[in-house]
């Protein structure tokens, strides 16, 4: 089984993180893909590049979004043909 192609950057106790797995599990259940958390806690590399701003939803390895899960983007990006 591959990686999953959504990883989601998080903290314990981040609220905008809480609402941000919801929305992942909203759209996985339409397009079947999987997603994978990170937690900064104990990763300077993870919380030096991605503290400020957490969560942060990375797609193929690429940052897509920060602090709000934008699904119908997500949905478009994940369901679009890679070149």
């Amino acid at each position: 089984m591959r990686e999953p192609r959504l990883a989601l950057i998080t903290r314990p106790g981040c609220h905008l993180c809480d609402d941000a797995k919801v929305a992942l599990d909203r759209v996985v259940a339409v397009t079947g893909d999987r997603w994978t958390e990170k937690d900064v806690t104990g990763d300077i590399e993870l919380e030096r590049e991605y503290g400020d701003r957490l969560p942060v939803v990375l797609l193929d390895g690429k940052e897509h979004g920060y602090w709000r899960v934008e699904e119908e983007r997500l949905l478009r990006d994940l369901t679009t043909p890679q070149l």
